[in-house]
């Protein structure tokens, strides 16, 4: 009798949690609890447990945890919606920060490896394909969250893998939210006028390339900071272009503008895109391009 690795993984009703579940099934050697807030929204029912978890109540977090004792904790559970964070901030610092200090000290406590999901919106978005040793400056609340949340699992992990991430895309059977690319293969499908920004850029990443990222990290108990993200780096209009391409669809729908004109309520870094080779050399990295991406989404 092999033992058996014991992964808990926080968030997983999201698309990243979702695509966790569907890889730990496949892998005979883990034993996967899956917690989120609410009823499981995956449809495979068995080879897994699930529980319900608020990370934001921290005696239950402690008492499933203590209970539990898992080898690894990976954390994908997060305030997400960028310009809500602008509005709710009690929500996204109990949520992004508070939560995420709590698990930091838990991991210490408990003994298991962290592996926490972070993103590219730390940076203010100057240059394009950020290292993992680039200086942040987040633009917004829920930046500077996600720099805060890091922050404390540095402090307060001893093991730690902090997994930064950008614009991740990809399709489960029942979604909560939508994504870039789900958005712009409806909108071209069905001819939809839309304004989409040219001065924005990003390396947009696949659900199941993150969800692998964080499967490598685990298994490795992979110490420090990683970026995770896609392999190719274009703007949110060569995005939707390289969609419409792939698809079939025109163009002719899609207005051309610059962020300047949307009047988000949270400022966005234009230019950012993670630069992966350390994930690629360290960890055995390997993403799918983008247009293999589309293909695994199975959209028709």
């Amino acid at each position: 009798m092999t033992n058996r690795t014991k992964v808990l993984v926080t968030g997983s009703n999201g698309l990243l949690g979702q695509k966790l579940t569907d890889l730990f099934l496949k892998q005979a050697d883990w034993d996967l609890l899956a917690t989120g807030a609410g009823a499981n929204r995956h449809p495979a029912r068995e080879g897994y447990r699930y529980e319900t978890l608020d990370i934001t109540d921290t005696v239950a977090m402690e008492r499933l945890l203590a209970r539990e004792l898992p080898d690894v904790v990976i954390h994908t559970a997060a305030m997400t919606q960028v310009d809500d964070c602008e509005f709710k901030r009690d929500e996204c610092v109990a949520l992004n920060v508070t939560a995420v200090s709590e698990l930091a000290q838990l991991s210490t406590r408990l003994g298991f490896h962290l592996v926490h999901v972070s993103t590219d919106f730390i940076f203010d978005g100057t240059k394009p394909m950020y290292t993992e040793d680039d200086a942040a400056n987040p633009l917004s609340y829920y930046g500077w969250s996600k720099l805060e949340g890091e922050k404390r699992v540095i402090e307060h992990a001893n093991r730690y893998s902090i997994l930064r991430t950008v614009l991740v895309y990809g399709q489960v059977a029942d979604m909560s939210r939508t994504n870039i690319v789900l958005w712009a293969h409806g909108t071209l499908k069905q001819q939809k006028s839309a304004n989409v920004v040219t001065d924005q850029f990003r390396t947009p990443t696949l659900a199941e390339d993150l969800a692998m990222g964080c499967f490598l990290a685990a298994a490795q108990r992979a110490q420090g900071i990683y970026n995770i993200a896609g392999k190719d780096y274009m703007s949110v209009i060569e995005l939707v272009e390289r969609v419409a391409k792939f698809y079939g669809y025109s163009m002719d729908c899609i207005n051309r503008v610059d962020s300047s004109t949307l009047n988000q309520p949270a400022k966005r870094p234009p230019i950012t895109g993670l630069d992966i080779n350390k994930a690629v050399t360290q960890l055995g990295y390997a993403p799918h391009s983008f247009e293999e991406g589309l293909a695994l989404l199975g959209l028709q």
